[in-house]
């Protein structure tokens, strides 16, 4: 099964579709996403260059089953397609958080949240405290939380 996400205004993925492989197939018998495109157009009266094709299994720029990621993500509804990275993306977590391309990822501007202690992870594991970091977006920084304190 071949799935196309089918594109809104600002490139905002509205609808996932499946169709089967063989209504992609050009002349010579190849897969080729302008004849799905082309397919998709006729049989649901949006533009082809509004239906783009994407991968079931790749997330966060890697194949699941170790093929060649496709697009970074998979399209989901409210996703996005960004044709200057050739990829889908989730919505943007934060004002500050970028792009990573090597993983089709957001990432906050300082980078990844520090590891808990493994006194926090011990705590964690026995339901004595929930510790995590969060994200302070007006701070810019991570901040250590605990749920159940």
């Amino acid at each position: 099964m071949a799935h196309f996400a089918k594109l809104g205004v600002n490139g905002k993925v509205i609808q996932v579709l499946t169709m089967d492989n063989d209504k992609m197939l050009n002349a010579d018998g190849v897969e080729d996403e302008a004849v799905g495109q082309q397919w998709l157009e006729q049989h649901n009266n949006w533009p082809a260059q509004m239906w783009i094709q994407t991968s079931y299994n790749t997330s966060h720029n890697t194949h699941r089953l170790g093929g060649t990621p496709f697009r970074g993500n998979y399209a989901g509804i409210g996703y996005t397609w960004d044709e200057n990275t050739n990829m889908f993306w989730p919505k943007q977590p934060y004002a500050s958080w970028v792009k990573d391309t090597t993983t089709a990822q957001w990432k906050s501007p300082i980078g990844d949240a520090p590891a808990l202690t493994a006194e926090q992870t011990s705590q964690n594991e026995a339901n004595t405290n929930d510790w995590y970091y969060a994200w302070n977006e007006a701070n810019q920084s991570w901040d250590l939380t605990d749920d159940l304190a």
